[in-house]
């Protein structure tokens, strides 16, 4: 076609220029463009130097060059998607907002953005955004700004931003919401949840979902227009009217609070204020989207849950890598080695799980089942998942296994008859990883005749929803294995944290004063609601009491014994009570009764606090919150000061994925700098002098004063 070659001698250009010394020089760096005989463009987004693509600054005045040169040439039709295997766009580029701390400069810079995306909504020509893998935030936005969308099957869409204390900036709020069902859009801005692509294609959000090979002819329908576009429905009609729109935006403001209280994540009724006053009008709803996300940007609550994207990301930089593991064999069928199993076996692992006790194996396959049936989307998958998942009655999975990982009682002299059995059926170059959650692997090491090969991989409970992995070394272990170990929690999307043995190890050592400290504070004569409501106010997701429930106090009661028995650090006395829950039965959740009763769902059966009409919650009382906290902080620095975890991003990092430590406060050590230190120190001497030597400040508080270490990724 004569057409078509003139557009792609114009645009060839801009895919190869010449430098000044006449050599090739990409005009584009993150775009680039396909031919097609036809007359339609086909547009490659390929982030240089990256593995996943996501929406910068640079990628944005890119496309409005690409824009410009389509403006002036006679094109059938705009396709975009992505060159990178992994997905359409992983969101915005945080990177460039880090040391804006203006408001007004952040507004600035995004009507520029905005402006450059509604070219491309603004195009006469038909435009379509071809989606596989994840489209997510900004780059979910792009894709809104096409007229059309295809997804090749299991593709994802999501707005995650609320995530980072922010919603939607580049258009996602009146766009999804003019698009689908208000009220479905909303709730996907709201809980940050991805849908995958049966849901999107039910939504409305995609126009076709096809199969890669049928992608061309897909394009060519939506192009000449015989592609049949989705919408928001009736009840879009009925929420464009003030009245519906507040009673939504009421219920909205209800379930949001229940998981995200206003006053610790103030995104979300931003979110929901701007749509119940905006909602129906796009261009005003734009103006305002601009404005609050600007000052969501720059407030703290914001900036210290970037800071946390930042302490991820930095985690699973540690688990790249080959891990050379494709068999696991998990010995221990309980709540902990079934779940680990069945992780494992649904990230595409060939698992064998075995268990002295036939009932555990079949209870571990059964949650398991029941796992895939709620998480996985697709029955294929499903049923895949538990085809790699293989209940082994004889234990001869360990013997192709390439990692072995123990799951049995906390008891060291259990674990190492469980080696005794499994050790000289390994094979040669096969790893042997205990999952203990506190014993010293120094104890455990001995006799094993390949203590290089040994390690600690510390998963935490629940397994399918904890995103961190201790990595425990001692002195023994060969670098290699920490390697593989490391890079087998990336192959199961899992974060590997790095710690030295030591009793406890991180996380349960500096999580134990935390809940002992609760148990003393019962012990005292306050109420169990009182001492949750304090860590909950304080941002915890749950209070240290309902935790010690949820983790099982038969397990609080090991820990707190182990670690009174092999350190030095004053520790209350262990309360005879919890010695008689435990040997009671009654263990907590798990056991249907512990500190808290619970119905059949496991919810726990909580009094109210009664507050009078007209009158204010209680507010927790500022001591029992620093008794609870400042404990935990006391510990991080005493591990850093002993070199147990690297720096205090690791530590945070741990706290946060781990115990899901207030997120919005940027991790513990952070929260401690951004308080002050030496008002930490100042309060921990008082609370010494009031409570006893278990408050007494940590000596290494005065080298994390002076520390020059900057905090990853910060925004001033």
């Amino acid at each position: 076609m004569e057409v078509s070659g003139r557009i792609w001698q114009v645009l060839e250009r801009r895919n190869m220029e010449l430098g000044p010394e006449g050599e090739p020089t990409r005009a584009l760096t993150h775009w680039r463009y396909t031919s097609d005989d036809e007359g339609i463009v086909w547009l490659l987004l390929d982030r240089a130097g990256e593995s996943a693509n996501s929406i910068s600054e640079e990628v944005l005045d890119e496309l409005h060059t690409v824009l410009d040169d389509l403006r002036n040439l006679s094109v059938r039709g705009l396709v975009i998607r992505s060159a990178k295997k992994s997905g359409f766009a992983a969101g915005a580029d945080l990177r460039d907002f880090r040391g804006i701390a203006d408001a007004g400069e952040v507004e600035k810079r995004m009507r520029r953005a905005h402006e450059i995306v509604d070219r491309l909504a603004n195009l006469a020509m038909p435009t379509v955004a071809v989606i596989h893998g994840y489209c997510l935030g900004a780059g979910f936005e792009l894709a809104l700004a096409c007229r059309h969308r295809i997804a090749v099957r299991g593709a994802s869409f999501g707005f995650p931003e609320v995530l980072l204390g922010l919603h939607p900036g580049l258009g996602g709020t009146f766009r999804l919401t003019s698009l689908i069902d208000p009220v479905e859009a909303m709730t996907m801005m709201l809980t940050g949840r991805s849908a995958h692509t049966a849901k999107a294609k039910a939504l409305g959000i995609v126009d076709d979902v096809v199969e890669e090979r049928h992608v061309a002819n897909a394009v060519r329908a939506a192009i000449d227009r015989k592609l049949r576009r989705g919408g928001g429905g009736l009840k879009a009609g009925v929420l464009a009217l003030g009245p519906a729109r507040r009673m939504a935006a009421s219920r909205m403001r209800t379930e949001a609070e229940k998981s995200a209280p206003k006053k610790h994540y103030p995104a979300p009724y931003r979110l929901i204020d701007l749509w119940e006053e905006h909602g129906g009008d796009a261009r005003a709803m734009q103006k305002a989207e601009i404005r609050s996300f600007s000052q969501l940007l720059v407030s703290q609550t914001a900036q210290n849950l970037i800071r946390v994207f930042f302490l991820r990301e930095q985690l699973k930089g540690l688990g790249k890598g080959r891990s050379g593991i494709s068999r696991v064999h998990v010995i221990g069928a309980g709540t902990m080695g079934g779940d680990i199993a069945a992780w494992c076996a649904a990230r595409g692992l060939s698992v064998t799980l075995t268990d002295l006790d036939p009932k555990a194996l079949a209870l571990a396959v059964g949650r398991a089942s029941a796992f895939y049936a709620k998480r996985l989307h697709s029955s294929l998958d499903k049923r895949d998942a538990l085809d790699r998942l293989m209940p082994d009655f004889e234990g001869v999975g360990v013997e192709k296994a390439d990692l072995v990982i123990e799951a049995v009682a906390e008891k060291a002299e259990v674990k190492r008859r469980v080696y005794e059995a499994v050790v000289p059926r390994m094979k040669p170059d096969a790893i042997l990883a205990t999952n203990t959650s506190s014993i010293p692997l120094e104890v455990l090491r001995e006799g094993l005749p390949f203590p290089g090969r040994f390690l600690g991989l510390h998963f935490f409970n629940p397994v399918t929803r904890m995103e961190l992995v201790e990595i425990v070394s001692h002195e023994g272990v060969a670098d290699d294995t920490l390697m593989r170990a490391r890079a087998f929690c990336g192959d199961i999307s899992r974060l590997p944290l790095p710690v030295r043995s030591a009793p406890g190890f991180l996380v349960n050592r500096a999580l134990t004063p935390y809940l002992v400290e609760a148990f003393t504070l019962f012990d005292e004569g306050i109420p169990k609601e009182e001492i949750d409501r304090a860590a909950r106010d304080f941002g915890m997701p749950m209070g240290p009491i309902e935790l010690a429930d949820r983790i099982g106090l038969d397990i609080c009661l090991e820990v707190a014994r182990m670690l009174k028995e092999r350190l030095s650090d004053p520790m209350p006395d262990i309360p005879p009570w919890l010695v008689q829950k435990v040997e009671s039965g009654a263990t907590g959740r798990k056991a249907g009764r512990g500190l808290y009763a619970y119905d059949e769902k496991g919810r726990p059966r909580k009094e109210e606090v009664k507050v009078s009409e007209g009158a204010e919650a209680p507010r927790a009382d500022p001591e029992m919150t620093d008794r609870l906290i400042l404990p935990m902080l006391n510990i991080l620095v005493r591990l850093l000061r002993e070199n147990i975890v690297e720096d205090p991003e690791q530590a945070d990092a741990a706290m946060i994925f781990g115990t899901g430590f207030a997120p919005f406060r940027g991790g513990p050590l952070h929260y401690a700098r951004s308080r002050g230190i030496d008002n930490i120190v100042s309060r921990l001497r008082e609370l010494e002098k009031r409570h006893g030597a278990r408050f007494a400040p940590d000596e290494g508080w005065e080298g994390l004063k002076s520390s020059d270490h900057v905090p990853v990724a910060t925004l001033p």
